[in-house]
C-alpha cells in the first residue's frame, strides 16, 4: 500500500523532529524525497535520501522537483526563521505563489502556513501532518519525570494555560514562562529555547517558574506541533525553572527517555496535561 501511494516529499527546516519525521517515514515504509532549506538544515543529515538543497525563496524549483519525483504527499517540518520580503528572492514559481498566499505572509505563522497549505492543496500536493509518522513521540496525560508539581506549581500551569489561551487567537506563539502568577516570558519569533534562556534572567527569589508549552487554540495539527527534547530541558535547568507542562497528545517529545532522564536527574518536573482540565480560576 505504501508503494502504491509513492514517495511523500518533505520540506525541511532544522532541528531534530525534522530528521526523525524523515526517518519514521522511511521505517513506515514510506519512500521519501527530501527538500532540504539551505541555511536551515544540514543537508549531510539528509545524505542516505534522494534530496535538493534549496534557497527558501526557491520555491518553483523545489515543487517541480516534487513533482517530477512523484511526490504527491507533502510534510513541511521543521524551524525555519521567516526571511524579509527583500532577502526572499522568489524565483519563478515563488513569484507566481506569493499573490496567492497574500497579506498572510505578513500575520503570524499559523495564518501563513494554513495559506500554504491552502496554496500547495491547489497545486495537487496533499499536505500532511508530521504527527502521521511520529505517533510513537506523543505521550499521554500523566507525570513524565520528576517530582509531582506542588500546588504553587500548579497555580503556575493554570495561570500559563489561560495566557496561551488568550494569546492564540492572536497567533503568537505556543509557550510561556509563568513563576508564582506572574508571566516572565511568552514565545515569539525567538522560539522556545530563547524565551526560556530570556525567562532566566527575570526570575524573582522565589521558587523557579513554570514553562507551559500548547498547541495553539484551533491550531492546524499539520504543521509547527509543539516540539520539546533534551535542550528544553537542559535550558530550564540553566534558566532555574522547576517544570515543564506541555500538551498530552499534542506535543512531540524527541529522544524521549534522555529527556526525562535529565528531568529526573535535576528533580525538575515534567508533566503532560489536557489544557481543558487546567482553565480554573487561579
Amino acid at each position: 500500500m505504501s508503494a502504491a501511494l509513492g514517495p511523500v516529499g518533505f520540506i525541511l527546516g532544522g532541528g531534530l523532529l525534522a530528521r526523525r519525521t524523515v526517518e519514521a517515514a522511511v521505517d513506515a515504509g514510506r519512500a521519501v524525497r527530501v527538500v532540504v532549506l539551505e541555511g536551515f538544515a544540514d543537508p549531510a543529515d539528509y545524505a542516505p535520501f534522494p534530496h535538493i538543497v534549496c534557497r527558501l525563496g526557491a520555491a518553483g524549483r523545489m515543487l517541480a522537483w516534487l513533482r517530477a519525483e512523484g511526490a504527491r504527499q507533502l510534510v513541511l517540518v521543521g524551524r525555519v526563521t521567516r526571511p524579509s520580503l527583500l532577502s526572499l528572492r522568489p524565483d519563478a514559481g515563488a513569484a507566481k505563489l506569493l499573490p496567492r498566499i497574500g497579506m498572510k505572509a505578513f500575520g503570524g505563522d499559523d495564518s501563513l502556513l494554513t495559506a500554504m497549505l491552502r496554496v500547495l492543496r491547489e497545486e495537487g500536493f496533499e499536505p500532511l501532518g508530521c504527527e502521521q509518522f511520529l505517533t510513537t513521540l506523543q505521550v499521554p496525560t500523566g507525570q513524565l519525570a520528576g517530582p509531582p508539581p506542588d500546588e504553587a506549581a500548579r497555580r503556575d500551569i493554570r495561570r500559563g494555560v489561560r495566557v496561551l489561551d488568550v494569546m492564540g487567537p492572536a497567533d503568537v506563539g505556543q509557550g510561556c514562562v509563568v513563576q508564582e502568577g506572574v508571566v516572565l516570558a511568552v514565545e515569539a519569533v525567538e522560539g522556545t529555547d530563547a524565551m526560556i534562556a530570556r525567562a532566566g534572567t527575570l526570575q524573582r527569589e522565589a521558587p523557579g517558574g513554570v514553562l507551559v508549552k500548547l498547541l495553539k487554540p484551533g491550531q492546524d495539527r499539520r504543521t509547527d506541533l509543539p516540539v520539546i527534547g533534551p535542550s528544553t530541558i537542559r535550558g530550564a535547568i540553566a534558566a532555574g525553572l522547576r517544570g515543564v507542562a506541555i500538551e498530552a497528545d499534542g506535543c512531540i517529545v524527541v529522544e524521549s527517555e534522555e529527556t526525562r532522564r535529565l528531568a529526573d536527574e535535576a528533580g525538575l518536573f515534567l508533566i503532560a496535561i489536557r489544557p481543558a482540565e487546567w482553565m480554573g480560576d487561579v
